[in-house]
């Protein structure tokens, strides 16, 4: 079983090269003199855990498919749409929530003991670190394990509405042609016609995964809080991520601004290339193997 896991898992991580020994021993010196550590992670952490990213060379979905993730005011506008993104949802829900933690996700859980880790921000929405058990955390871009009401803003699980959305499709079946960076299944189109899309069971709103689509905005309370922690922190690690998303290369400027050193650890370009004073081109769990926690 755990062989079957890491192939599934190797189909979404990009070509890399084996980090060199002198840039291993940079990040190691780079996490040993921080005391305030800000790290921000992205998809390229989950990819080995089975998850597949939008960006990568290859693998990507964007390299791999036409499709394309769910717009904010598509959601909002169209029952159709949002009839297509549950069909796909609720197909791919239970791999999605069977997928766990990798070595990168434990690296900084158990990081964030010493104390020098002074807060994560990720780009993820898979639960994936808080599964690992890090607290320090905030999930930028939401968790789509969570379900809110447009309406009465009641929250719920995905577990919950999986329960409602098998009641009202008991005989609901789709052929699978791939699986989504966010939890979505391609199917065929036909199927998607007949699903039955449940409304908010207490005051009968449009239900929405409590996620971030593109074109929709973090909140601004979200966004002052982690410029306070940018602005506390004394160097910041960004891990499998391309910061090609504003709202996380946000922070990246303003510490940057401030003079605080930044090291990358991502397999391909980064939009902060040009500012670190260190990227290690290579594989997230590979790299953090190799630094010591003390």
């Amino acid at each position: 079983m755990g062989e079957l896991v890491l192939r599934r898992a190797a189909v979404f991580v990009p070509k890399y090269n084996v980090a060199s020994e002198e840039n291993l021993v940079r990040l190691q010196q780079f996490i040993d003199r921080s005391r305030k550590l800000l790290v921000v992670t992205g998809a390229g952490v989950s990819t080995e855990s089975g998850i597949p990213d939008y960006r990568s060379a290859d693998v990507g979905l964007y390299a791999t498919s036409s499709s394309r993730p769910m717009i904010y005011s598509d959601f909002l506008g169209s029952a159709e749409r949002r009839q297509r993104y549950w069909a796909r949802n609720y197909i791919g829900h239970s791999r999605f929530s069977s997928v766990k933690p990798n070595f990168t996700h434990r690296f900084f859980a158990d990081f964030e003991k010493t104390d020098r880790l002074l807060w994560l921000i990720t780009q993820n929405v898979d639960n994936l670190h808080i599964s690992a058990g890090s607290q320090r955390v905030t999930e930028l871009h939401g968790n789509a394990h969570r379900v809110v009401c447009l309406e009465c803003k009641t929250a719920t699980s995905r577990r919950e509405l999986q329960a409602q959305m098998l009641n009202l499709n008991p005989n609901f079946v789709a052929d699978v042609k791939g699986i989504a960076p966010d939890g979505d299944a391609f199917i065929n189109e036909d199927a998607v016609k007949t699903f039955l899309v449940p409304s908010c069971v207490h005051c009968g709103g449009i239900l929405k995964p409590d996620v971030i689509f593109f074109g929709d905005n973090v909140a601004k309370r979200v966004v002052e809080f982690l410029y306070r922690k940018t602005d506390e922190c004394d160097a910041v690690l960004v891990a499998g991520s391309s910061l090609e998303v504003y709202s996380s290369y946000r922070f990246i400027s303003r510490a940057n601004k401030q003079g605080k050193p930044l090291a990358i650890v991502n397999i391909g370009k980064t939009r902060a290339d040009d500012v670190a004073n260190l990227k290690v081109e290579s594989h997230c769990s590979e790299v953090f193997r190799t630094i010591r926690i003390v």
